[in-house]
């Protein structure tokens, strides 16, 4: 008997899932998408709704949306783009900032990334990346009865 896909959450926990908007239809399709490897900067979309949505590689690699990441950002109490706390140290370790080796686009529906860092489970798809662009944005179009 297999258990994949349950998943044991607390009543307050519960209640956030519940009162959570969702995007979907045109807000979560892309109309261009921009991904600056060779200049570092991140990557830049702008979506069918006219919502334009922008990340630093950064913050991209703290929001990797592969079960081990998803739940050590839960089990930590991170949203998606928050890094790990560092322990503090009196000589703090040099590590390289984020940046992608390569980037895959996976069929019609997201993008993976193959970071420096030798990670590269995460899929980003647009549904995962309109919902975690910008809690304002969603509000705003949630108010216009886009959704």
């Amino acid at each position: 008997m297999s258990h994949e896909g349950i998943k044991i959450v607390s009543e307050e926990q519960a209640r956030r899932d519940e009162q959570a908007t969702k995007l979907v239809g045109d807000a979560i399709v892309p109309t261009k998408v921009k991904v600056d490897k060779s200049g570092g900067t991140g990557m830049k979309i702008e979506w069918r709704d006219g919502h334009k949505s922008e990340w630093t590689f950064a913050w991209l690699r703290d929001a990797c949306p592969c079960a081990t990441c998803h739940e050590e950002r839960e089990a930590e109490g991170r949203a998606p783009g928050v890094a790990k706390a560092k322990p503090a140290s009196l000589l703090p370790m040099y590590t390289a900032p984020s940046r992608p080796v390569d980037v895959t686009p996976v069929g019609k529906y997201a993008v993976r990334f193959k970071w420096n860092d030798g990670h590269e489970a995460g899929l980003y798809s647009w549904d995962y990346l309109r919902n975690v662009c910008d809690l304002e944005a969603k509000k705003q179009i949630v108010t216009r009865g886009t959704v």
